[in-house]
């Protein structure tokens, strides 16, 4: 099975997480299929907090990807800003 989900990097104390696009089994860092986006919850002054391909999400979820709730989340906050 396809997922989209969080993948963590960045430091310590400063999370900075790519929305990729993985098989289900592979561990949450490891090797993916796509990066459609990323998220930065620790985002000061001018940077972008949130970037997400909405053309891509939807291919993904038309093929039968099943995306996690923190993604279902960030879509609907990213068509929001997006509007």
């Amino acid at each position: 099975m396809v997922v989209i989900r969080l993948s963590r990097g960045g430091a310590k104390a400063r999370p900075f997480y790519n929305i990729v696009v993985a098989d289900k089994r592979v561990r949450r860092d490891g090797s993916f299929i796509e990066r459609i986006g990323f998220y930065n919850p620790t985002a000061k002054g001018g940077e972008e907090t949130l970037r997400l391909a909405q053309d891509r999400l939807a291919y993904w979820k038309s093929v039968g990807a099943q995306t996690s709730d923190t993604v279902d989340r960030l879509a609907k906050q990213a068509a929001k800003q997006a509007a």
